[in-house]
């Protein structure tokens, strides 16, 4: 039988020539250097920090942490990641910081005290501020017309070198650095942190932490409403206080301790109403104020109605934690049986929930405080806080700096340069529309291949067809003003 149609000519291979100079595979860098002039974040960062060196030349402390978060933003996971950034030579001329190696940064990261690392919360304050003032005044009221949100959360860094300082094993054995991080909820930007080990509480530290990322509010923000949320990690009447003697609400997580279980028995069942968004979920308030905490506390209870299917029958199961003793202590046979099964949860809070509406709405508030989690998955998983990579405590909190200063960039790029109507976000750079993340950002925006030609005096960027968003990005960027 012949073949109708005949075979296809062979593919032609494709030769590999000279390296070119001129290209570079992160051409959206030139967007991360467009967002640091428009806000001048290396200046605020310097201008705080204050000087590192006793001769005044070589890279700043805003330099240093600038360059880490640029490079964290391409996808660098390590310090040498600073040497490959820096042997690209056409992406040295649109990164915000180039020339950076990987010794330099480790070296100034050294030099830098405890001090004027609390130094770069201020810097970072200037910045947020100056995004603020740049944005639409229907989005700046939306933003901190309130309740402005204050989360505290920590989350653990696993490391595997035995002789890493600054480090300790938590209760899961595991070799930790410990970041404890204070955000903005509404805007996703970090106001505060410290780098701790597996063994620090961050009740200890919670109140100075909070009073340092009030400092850090915009005026604008601090002005009106404010209130702070944290899981039951923070159970202590002393950050209560804290936020009691700055004129601020809270609301904190309850352990489940025996005087709480012993409170379910005197609530009525017509004291229970449906909480907002959440199937199967009711709240109820009780009088409950624990020794040393502010008068005007109240007990906020949330249960949640479940079937069997959803409980484990293995005792160490997050969920099976979180039901009545009594029902915990039954075989699960029995248990299948129960007319009802629930899961409790407790917060302890000074915001009004004298009505049934206000408590379900302060539920549904408190709720929300995983966009602190947010942060930190997208600092682990789109910038490179997964690890510490160095044996110096000091190198180490650049490096969480960086990261948390990369998770500040995607947030005010967010504010900035996505389509808005009056006080709403129509459509953000996700791919629903909505905040993009980091990875998300990086291939969308960042790492996006160019040429970079020089032509009249002029540089020319020129990408691959089908790249809209880095020329959109760039064009909304250069429309605001420069700092003085």
């Amino acid at each position: 039988m012949k073949r109708i149609r005949s075979r296809a000519g062979k593919r032609q291979q494709a030769r590999i020539g000279a390296p070119d100079r001129s290209l570079t595979a992160n051409a959206g860098l030139a967007a991360v250097t467009e967002l640091c002039d428009r806000l001048g974040v290396i200046e605020a960062l310097d201008a705080a920090v204050g000087p590192v060196k006793q001769r005044d030349r070589g890279f700043g402390a805003g330099e240093l942490l600038t360059g880490i978060a640029a490079a964290q933003l391409a996808g660098e996971d390590f310090l040498t990641g600073l040497d490959r950034q820096r042997a690209d030579a056409a992406g040295q001329q649109i990164t915000p910081v180039p020339g950076l190696a990987s010794t330099t940064a480790a070296g100034l990261a050294r030099r830098i005290t405890p001090t004027q690392w609390r130094a770069v919360e201020s810097g970072l304050a200037v910045v947020t501020g100056r995004m603020l003032s740049l944005l639409p005044a229907e989005r700046v009221t939306a933003l901190a017309d309130g309740p402005v949100t204050i989360d505290l959360d920590t989350t653990d860094v696993e490391v595997y070198g035995r002789n890493k300082r600054g480090v300790a094993y938590n209760h899961q054995g595991q070799r930790v650095g410990r970041p404890h991080v204070a955000t903005w909820a509404e805007t996703e930007t970090v106001l505060a942190a410290d780098l701790g080990d597996g063994t620090d509480d961050p009740r200890a530290t919670a109140p100075d932490l909070l009073r340092r990322a009030l400092a850090a509010l915009p005026a604008a923000a601090r002005a009106g409403r404010v209130a702070m949320r944290a899981d039951a990690g923070y159970f202590a009447g002393q950050l209560a206080r804290a936020a009691h003697d700055t004129h601020i609400a809270f609301a904190i997580g309850a352990k489940r301790i025996a005087p709480l279980w012993r409170l379910l028995a005197g609530i009525a069942d017509e004291v229970w109403h449906d909480a907002i968004d959440m199937d199967n979920a009711q709240v109820a308030v009780a009088e409950y104020c624990p020794d040393w905490w502010p008068v005007d506390t109240r007990l906020l209870i949330r249960r949640v109605a479940l079937d069997p299917v959803q409980v484990s029958a293995d005792p160490r199961s997050r969920r099976r934690r979180t039901l009545h003793p009594d029902q915990r202590a039954l075989p699960f046979d029995e248990l299948a049986g129960a007319e009802a099964i629930y899961a409790y949860s407790f917060i302890l809070t000074n915001l009004d929930v004298t009505a049934p509406d206000k408590a379900a709405a302060v539920e549904h508030w408190y709720r929300h405080r995983t966009t602190v989690e947010n942060i930190f998955r997208d600092s682990k998983l789109g910038a490179a806080l997964r690890h510490l990579p160095s044996g110096y405590p000091q190198v180490n909190m650049a490096w969480m700096w960086g990261a948390l200063l990369a998770a500040n960039m995607a947030a005010w790029l967010h504010q900035l340069t996505t389509a808005t109507a009056g006080e709403d976000i129509l459509a953000g750079h996700g791919v629903r529309g909505g905040k993009a993340m980091i990875a998300t950002l990086r291939w969308r925006l960042i790492a996006v291949p160019g040429r970079l030609i020089r032509h009249a005096r002029h540089l020319t960027l020129r990408l691959p067809p089908g790249h809209s968003l880095l020329p959109e990005v760039l064009a909304r960027l250069r429309d605001l003003p420069i700092p003085a």
